[in-house]
């Protein structure tokens, strides 16, 4: 007989917003100096490489611990693996700044920082598949990426205004004990499962995570969904990590970055709550992800070529709004194409491909920028080449077979 007893708790959303709360910190604190680098390179008296390096290394670390991450979330589960990636953000982003003086110290902060990326970042899909039901799992992941780029957005407007203002100690002090707070509500308030499961049981199980990885890796579907995320995060997080230098020899000015950025966030936001809903509504992911390389496309011809600071974040809140949305459904769809690999792993490497795609672009941009005037156009130009290529990659993809209603 068919075991039907299931149950969805109203607890889950405590849960999902615990883990909200600490992925807005950890990503806080990741692109804090990239809206502010011509200060930073002031104050520190170090280049402007350096100052990206502090960004960067979120993206190198990644890529090596990644996988370590995904193994204790799928193993150990929830408290234990994101809690670890709590814990580091929360203590060192308050270590952080404490030694906001000192750049070498600064830096070793944000390695240990960055070393607790992962083991946040990578939970998305396992919260919403251990609290959430099938139908509302691309609106949980949704919400869980939106958390993302809320962090990204704060980041974004907020740093120039008080780094300005009050100066980088200000800054990075005020930015750590948020953090501490952060990650004392996560423990307060996080569970590893409910007392039953959301979901059937044939939604629930998952095959070992070495198992479920040598799978992915020979599953057609899932390798192009790779190269989507390889180009679309690495994208975003090049053009976040530059976006002062990728305006500024337009003439704009470093509040102007900023407050692009945070629309080109701003949009990402709406997308990861709307795009995310209308693909459970039908039940589909496949034609979302086309419609938001499509859009993301356009959005970033607007942001390479925009002379008007109107048409910026008209630009910016476009390329943001579809590449974003792209994250929680893809995410999703990867999980679902892949069952039963477990979804720590499933979601670790799609964010894998956008940190080794991050860490090249962004070395490619600055390696390649105008040397006369330091623009960027001909590096964006490459990216929006390798949109329309993702776009090809998406009329390839097929549906989900086990994505239906319940």
């Amino acid at each position: 007989m068919e075991q039907t007893s299931f149950r969805v708790y109203p607890y889950r959303w405590a849960v999902l917003l615990a883990f909200m709360s600490i992925i807005v910190v950890n990503q806080l604190l990741w692109i804090t100096f990239a809206p502010i680098t011509s200060n930073a390179v002031e104050y520190y008296g170090v280049s402007e490489l350096s100052i990206g390096l502090l960004s960067l290394i979120f993206m190198i670390v990644y890529i090596l611990v990644s996988f370590p991450a995904s193994w204790v979330i799928d193993t150990y589960g929830l408290r234990i693996g994101v809690g670890i990636g709590a814990a580091l953000t929360g203590i060192f982003g308050l270590a952080r700044g404490l030694v906001a003086s000192d750049y070498n110290l600064v830096l070793i902060a944000q390695i240990v920082i960055a070393i607790g990326q992962p083991f946040i970042l990578n939970a998305v899909t396992t919260v919403a598949a251990r609290w959430f039901p099938m139908k509302e799992r691309a609106t949980a992941t949704g919400l869980g990426s939106l958390a993302i780029y809320l962090g990204i957005l704060v980041g974004l407007v907020l740093t120039p205004y008080l780094a300005i203002r009050s100066g980088i100690p200000f800054l990075l002090v005020s930015y750590g004990v948020v953090s501490m707070i952060a990650m004392v509500l996560f423990f307060l308030f996080i569970r590893e499962r409910p007392p039953s499961p959301p979901c059937p049981p044939d939604q629930e199980s998952r095959s070992l995570v070495v198992t479920g990885l040598s799978k992915m890796i020979r599953q057609r579907d899932f390798i192009l969904l790779l190269i989507i995320f390889f180009v679309g995060l690495g994208a975003f997080n090049a053009i976040t990590t530059w976006i002062e230098e990728v305006l500024n020899p337009r003439g704009f000015s470093i509040t102007e970055a900023g407050n692009a950025g945070g629309a080109m966030i701003f949009g990402g936001i709406l997308g990861a709550l709307i795009i995310p809903l209308l693909s459970d509504r039908y039940h589909r992911r496949v034609p979302f992800l086309i419609m938001a390389v499509l859009g993301a496309t356009a959005g970033l011809i607007g942001v390479t070529y925009a002379s008007t600071y109107s048409l910026l974040l008209i630009s910016s809140f476009i390329f943001g709004f579809f590449l974003l949305s792209a994250g929680p459904i893809g995410f999703q769809y990867g999980a679902e194409i892949t069952y039963p690999a477990p979804e720590g792993t499933s979601n670790g490497l799609l964010l894998l491909m956008g940190q080794i795609s991050g860490i090249i672009f962004i070395l490619a941009m600055d390696t390649f920028k105008s040397p006369e005037t330091g623009s960027m156009t001909r590096p964006l130009l490459v990216l929006i080449g390798l949109m329309i290529l993702c776009l090809f990659i998406g009329t390839r993809l097929k549906e989900a077979e086990n994505l239906r209603p319940e």
